[in-house]
């Protein structure tokens, strides 16, 4: 199971933003297309990733003073590339899962940019490796 390949198990048909999506139109994007995570791409090249929580994180606490209004001017016009993580750990295509596990492991992240030759070609994730598991155990 370990040693079956990334390629095998990763999501090929990647969403992804450019670094001046705004944080609103992140967000509706996740939400309508259930996804945690997405790669930020700059001229076909990955330049970061920005999560669900980078987005919760980035939305206005209740301990703000500005009014309703300040705060939804802010946030549309908040960009993405001000708040992802730059240079993302990733893996090949050609990775192992057990490797790409490791990864995920040692980083504290639950999902990966599946990169090949600086684009983006897929993603693994926690759940993507669990689907495996559960693949693995009906076999038996």
């Amino acid at each position: 199971m370990k040693q079956q390949l990334v390629k095998e198990w990763m999501t090929k048909d990647v969403v992804t933003i450019e670094p001046g999506t705004t944080l609103p139109e992140a967000h509706r994007l996740m939400r309508e297309r259930r996804i945690r995570r997405l790669p930020v791409v700059k001229n076909g090249r990955l330049v970061g990733i920005v999560t669900r929580g980078d987005i919760r994180g980035a939305e206005a606490s209740d301990a703000t003073s500005l009014s309703i209004w300040e705060l939804n001017y802010l946030l549309a016009r908040l960009k993405i590339d001000e708040i992802m993580t730059r240079n993302p750990v990733t893996v090949s295509p050609e990775t192992t899962i057990g490797a790409a596990a490791q990864v995920m492991l040692d980083n504290k992240i639950s999902g990966l940019p599946v990169v090949e030759d600086g684009r983006v070609v897929g993603i693994i994730t926690e759940s993507d490796i669990f689907r495996l598991i559960v693949d693995e155990w009906r076999e038996e």
